[in-house]
């Protein structure tokens, strides 16, 4: 039998499994994540865990949510012709606590292949003080999934469930960050945080077990739209940059906040020039169209490193 190239040359950067939504129209979990990988170079298997016609935003959707079982069929699938090295894992979105359950031992399954398996978790639970998976999901994200993550990468709301505390200003978060870092992960990225009206991401490396982690703020301008698929997007990126920056999660998180800017203002101008008010309902992310936004973004928005 032929060799798999991907495996028996693999590319530079990377092989990575991603265990997300898929919508057939629209970009929303893998459709969102996938595109953006490849162009920055990755082999990407994805793993559709749910398949539905469009994102949930819509007046009806239909498809099909694939189970824990049906997971770990495709897991043993890859395992018993030995496709199962990877490079990272990418979770997103997670229904229940049996698939997140499976997830855990798929990630165990993975670490057995390849011990160096970084994982990429966006913990996916809810936003603006609002939850949408079941509360039990909360705990198993807490107690199971942070301690196993390489990189988390939470928006405000997220942080705080994960963590128990409210994050109300700037030095919250970057103690929220420690906390995380103390229960596992070496990298993590609160995606968003809204402190008095102003929008921040917060970056928090910790290079070693221990050591005091370097932390940095990107201030990020509010776009007045509603966009769906941009924390899936937003998490792919910063995979993608961080792999490449290993050591410097900044210049990552600065190149990652670039691409996603550049297109989600192309999004906005696309719908103007069609003759829409991008302030009336949620809009589709112009993926395609911001290819070169992704592969060469501008660095424009720049870390500030906390002292």
């Amino acid at each position: 039998m032929a060799p798999i190239l991907s495996l028996a040359l693999p590319s530079d950067t990377g092989r990575v499994l991603s265990i997300q939504s898929h919508t057939v129209q629209g970009y929303v979990g893998n459709k969102s994540a996938v595109f953006p990988l490849q162009l920055l170079g990755y082999d990407v298997d994805p793993i559709n865990s749910v398949q539905f016609s469009n994102h949930t935003g819509y007046p009806s959707f239909k498809g099909q949510v694939l189970n824990g079982q049906q997971l770990w069929d495709l897991i043993e699938g890859l395992e018993a012709n030995d496709l199962l090295y990877y490079t990272h894992l990418l979770t997103g979105y997670i229904g229940s606590v049996s698939f997140l359950d499976t997830i855990l031992e798929a990630v165990r399954k993975l670490r057995s292949v390849n011990p160096n398996l970084i994982y990429v978790c966006d913990p996916v639970m809810g936003d603006e003080g609002k939850l949408y998976v079941p509360q039990d999901l909360v705990s198993v994200y807490r107690e199971k999934v942070v301690p196993v993550a390489s990189m988390l990468t939470p928006n405000q709301f997220e942080a705080e469930l994960l963590t128990g505390q409210r994050i109300e200003c700037e030095k919250d978060g970057r103690e929220a960050c420690n906390a995380l870092h103390d229960a596992g992960p070496s990298k993590v990225v609160i995606t968003s945080i809204n402190i008095n009206g102003n929008l921040l991401l917060i970056g928090s490396h910790q290079k070693a077990k221990g050591e005091v982690a370097e932390q940095f703020k990107i201030s990020i301008p509010k776009i007045p739209a509603y966009f769906t698929g941009t924390g899936d997007l937003m998490t792919a990126l910063l995979l993608g940059w961080s792999n490449k920056y290993p050591d410097n999660l900044d210049k990552a998180a600065e190149l990652a906040v670039s691409s996603l800017q550049a297109l989600l203002q192309r999004t906005v101008n696309d719908y103007v020039a069609a003759g829409f008010d991008p302030q009336t309902s949620s809009l589709e992310i112009r993926l395609i169209q911001s290819q070169d936004d992704i592969r060469n973004p501008l660095p424009i928005f720049k870390a500030e490193r906390f002292c």
